[in-house]
């Protein structure tokens, strides 16, 4: 213990939004039925302090709080403990909150089990139950509903860490800190408390380790009480197992292997079965339920145990021929902690040797580990650097910004000092003001110029995304400026031989030429970095090809660079890279008008983006997400997604976002006949002025904007921006919007001649495709046809635009066509209307139960039949809709519903 900060308390509850929600939920149905609800988590993460809220926030009626301590008065069955509970109740509702239920004796679980599953008649009873999540799910717990509470978002983990500390932290010391708690809040309370205040501010060396066993153990509890000499053995060699693995499993042949070695005594042969329960086995593998008892087990065993199990694992691999790994273990297994050259060069060169089998994972942890065991300044902070961009590619920029600071404090020559401002600027680039990744890119190209120009190119390089993010034209061009540059250096990998060294210079030469606007300059450069990616199996070639296919409008071309980026991505095991590919394949679907691809690549690359720690990707993701859901009916999800991509946008400067998510916004307004809102927004983002929105995005929302102020009746308003787009459409770069353009004339066109362009605008939809942009079209076409009282032509193109919205997934789209037709006198068959006939009279009662709010258990019950019945025909009633969510479910069966009765009303003349 080194410390004497006092860590005050948090102000606000950070993150679990999503878990409160749903307990919020618990506590508000209180008022009309009783209900139940299990919360997990592992030691730390906050079980207790979840109770603690739903109690203070619970106003209807009275809270009871029982803990472990009274199981021993607890009632035997069920029924003793519900009449307790209703007498403790009374009238009003009753909150029970139950603290660490799984240690409750067997008898008392079972009847707690059991009330919370019955009825609860004569009484309004919320048990809330928390359990721990370091150990499976007691039985009796089994089939209760359950929120499990994660590790906190590095986001929430930042606000709480600056909300004790009243944001006194110095940087490389909150970086080294948010690495070490991994998300969990009780463990960086507990390191900020065992820090001073001079080491808080970066004025004193940190202890080492910073996560020291007392820590761990303080924060773990009682949940490692006990184990046999055996059990723990066998705890130690799976958590030491897990140091040099990829994941947090291990292999169980290697842990019984390695306990063979690490008992060589006569004794009978290990075996993984029964386990510890805070094991857990799945086929050939094991692993633990929490990392805080993973590193817990690790960091309290006696030092002498915990080297011979690193030995005994060195011993197994090295047999298996897994040398990487072997040494690792070999060199945790020293008993000293001074530098021990050899062996640190030893490490360093299997994880720079591309032919040893290892992900970036293992390399991180090779690199950092030579580092530890390497007394010369410059050579540590070159390995530093290199486990660094290891740790970037796996996709752990928390791990790499520790390292990084680490690389600092060490003395080092120009090229390594450029190459870690490179992986800091990469890091920031993708979890970070992008600003700041601008100057830290720029700086590391100065560094890298004189003995590194391929890493410099890639460091000029991705400068200019930073401030093409930022959406500062000036500064992309002015990084973009003719210069020196070299052949791409993808960093921290070693480079294939014979590789041409034009695609970056190409990349550069051609984008610059782009923002300039000359085409005939630009397209031939791209052109050479899109055919190049045609051959290069390489992720980061294949991400430039991909981003040079886009600013040429060649989406097809974007999409299967994009795609093989992707495999080629994963099959590296390069997590960082994932979720820009699938960013890359969104936009390019987005793009062609194929709007639900892109919501499933948008959808894959905000899991993954936020898996990697990539805010500024997934505020991306969001804003693509928002693009898809403003056609699609889903007016709270555009909302949902729009207000986080913004979140990040705003702190983060990510101009590109920002605009995205506006756009989507305003298009969803437009969609639900809400023109005069739509034309609002979209002004602010394409009219001149100082909150234009991105320079290569806003354009793209013009068409919108002009058909919002036609409809508001604001046409003056959009001859500016016309001349501009029509400029942007002569550019050749969207294959859409010639035909855009000329829907955009015919909105603003005298009745004479709007006709003309209405017929040229379809006819330029046929050839660039794309089924939304061309149903809109039609749209507005039948619109105004009808208008003109030329009913047979206008039903024609409502039809058509009707069958396009439908193809396309367009339902908000598709709902004004169909009002139209009505306005008609037509009776158009709504997507839900003929759908539905394909399911089977029981596929149909059971549709229209859910549709109405019924859980498949309620189902089950009105209908007599299994929950499992009910389960088989549900997954059959969405494939033959084609939906995915009962949110959809619902909307089908609700317009089928309506539709039926405005058939009816139509057929006998009734007025509705």
């Amino acid at each position: 213990m080194t410390g004497e900060t006092t860590v005050r308390t948090a102000v606000r509850f950070h993150g679990r939004s999503a878990q409160r929600e749903t307990v919020r939920a618990l506590l508000d149905g209180l008022r009309a039925h009783s209900g139940h609800l299990v919360v997990t988590g592992e030691p730390g993460l906050g079980r207790t302090a979840l109770l603690q809220w739903a109690a203070r926030s619970f106003r209807a009626g009275s809270v009871l709080h029982l803990g472990p301590a009274t199981d021993r008065c607890a009632p035997a069955t069920a029924e003793e403990l519900l009449g307790t509970l209703r007498a403790a109740a009374g009238e009003a509702p009753l909150l029970v909150c139950v603290d660490d239920a799984h240690l409750w004796d067997a008898p008392a679980r079972a009847a707690l089990g059991r009330a919370a599953e019955s009825p609860h008649t004569g009484g309004r009873i919320g048990l809330l139950l928390s359990v721990a999540g370091h150990r499976a799910v007691d039985p009796e717990y089994a089939r209760l509903p359950v929120v499990r509470l994660d590790p906190l978002a590095p986001s929430h983990a930042d606000a709480l860490l600056d909300d004790v500390t009243d944001g006194a932290t110095a940087p490389a010391v909150r970086e080294q800190l948010l690495a070490e708690a991994e998300g969990n809040p009780a463990l960086l309370l507990a390191l900020v408390r065992r820090l001073s205040p001079a080491e808080l501010r970066g004025l004193r060396p940190l202890p080492a380790p910073l996560a020291d066993a007392g820590t761990l153990a303080a924060v773990a509890g009682r949940a490692l009480s006990g184990p046999s000499p055996d059990a723990h053995d066998l705890l130690l060699t799976v958590s030491a197992a897990v140091r040099a693995s990829d994941g947090p499993d291990v292999d169980t042949g290697l842990v019984l292997d390695a306990l063979r070695h690490l008992r060589p005594e006569p004794a009978p042969a290990p075996a993984a079965d029964p386990l510890p329960e805070v094991l857990a086995g799945a086929g050939d593998r094991l692993r633990f339920h929490s990392p805080l008892l993973r590193r817990t087990v690790h960091a309290t065993a006696a030092p002498d145990r915990r080297r011979a199990a690193h030995r005994a694992l060195a011993d197994v691999l090295e047999a298996g021929g897994h040398r990487l790994p072997a040494l690792l273990h070999r060199s945790w297994s020293l008993s000293v902690r001074t530098p021990v050259a050899r062996l640190a060069d030893r490490l360093a060169a299997l994880a720079a040797d591309g032919t040893v089998p290892a992900s970036p994972r293992l390399r991180t942890k090779a690199y950092a580990r030579a580092a530890e065991l390497t007394a010369d300044g410059a050579a540590r902070a070159e390995r530093y650097t290199a486990a660094a961009e290891q740790a970037l590619l796996a996709g752990r920029p928390d791990r790499a910004r520790p390292l990084l600071a680490a690389a600092r404090g060490c003395a080092a020559p120009a090229a390594v000092r450029g190459r870690a401002e490179l992986a800091r600027g990469m890091a920031e680039l993708r979890d970070g003001p992008v600003g700041d990744a601008h100057q830290s890119l720029l700086l590391a190209a100065s560094l890298l110029a004189a003995d590194a120009p391929a890493d410099a190119a890639t460091a000029t390089l991705a400068a200019a995304v930073a401030a093409w993010a930022a959406g500062d034209l000036p500064a992309c061009l002015a990084t973009l400026s003719p210069g020196p540059v070299g052949p791409p250096g993808p960093v921290g990998r070693p480079q294939a031989p014979g590789r041409s060294p034009d695609p970056v210079r190409d990349h550069h030469v051609g984008m610059r030429a782009l923002l300039e606007g000359r085409l005939d300059r630009a397209a031939p450069s791209l052109e050479q970095v899109v055919e190049r990616g045609r051959t290069d199996d390489r992720p980061e070639a294949l991400l430039r090809s991909a981003s040079a296919a886009l600013l040429l409008g060649k989406v097809d071309a974007a999409r299967r660079a994009g795609a093989r980026a992707l495999a080629a991505a994963r099959q590296l095991g390069s997590d960082a890279l994932v979720p820009q590919a699938l960013e890359y394949l969104a936009y390019a679907e987005l793009r062609a008008g194929r709007h639900s691809q892109a919501r499933v690549h948008a959808e894959d690359g905000l899991r993954t983006a936020l898996r990697a720690g990539q805010r500024n990707t997934a505020a991306h993701h969001r804003a693509v997400l928002a693009l898809a859901a403003s056609i699609e009916e889903e007016p709270q999800a555009v909302a949902r997604h729009v207000e986080a991509a913004l979140a990040t946008a705003r702190r983060h400067g990510l101009a590109q976002a920002a605009t995205l998510a506006e756009w989507a916004a305003a298009r969803a307004d437009l969609g639900r006949g809400r023109p005069h809102d739509a034309a609002d927004r979209l002004g602010l983002l394409v009219l001149p002025g100082p909150g234009r929105g991105h320079f290569a995005v806003w354009r793209l929302a013009v068409p919108c904007f002009v058909e919002a102020a036609v409809l508001a009746g604001r046409p003056e308003d959009t001859h500016e921006v016309l001349t501009d787009f029509a400029g942007w459409a002569a550019f050749g770069a969207d294959p859409q919007a010639a035909a855009q353009l000329a829907r955009c004339h015919a909105l603003l066109a005298p009745q004479d001649r709007a006709d003309d362009l209405y017929l040229r605008a379809l006819a330029r939809h046929d050839e660039a495709g794309g089924d939304f942009e061309r149903a809109r079209t039609a749209l507005l076409y039948g619109k105004w046809l009808r208008r003109r009282r030329r009913p047979r032509e206008a039903r024609g193109r409502l039809g058509t635009a009707l069958a396009g919205f439908d193809r396309c997934g367009a339902g908000v789209w598709a709902t004004q066509a169909r009002a139209e037709l009505r306005a008609l006198g037509a009776a158009p068959q709504a997507r839900g209307a003929g759908t539905l006939t394909r399911l089977t009279p029981q596929q149909l009662r059971i549709a229209r139960h859910v549709a109405e709010g019924a859980t498949n258990r309620e189902v089950a019950l009105t209908l007599a039949v299994s929950t499992r019945t009910v389960d088989y025909h549900l997954r059959k009633v969405f494939a033959a809709l084609g939906v995915r969510s009962r949110l959809e479910l619902a909307r089908m069966v609700e317009q089928a519903e309506q539709d039926q009765g405005v058939g009816r009303s139509e057929k006998t003349g009734a007025q509705p």
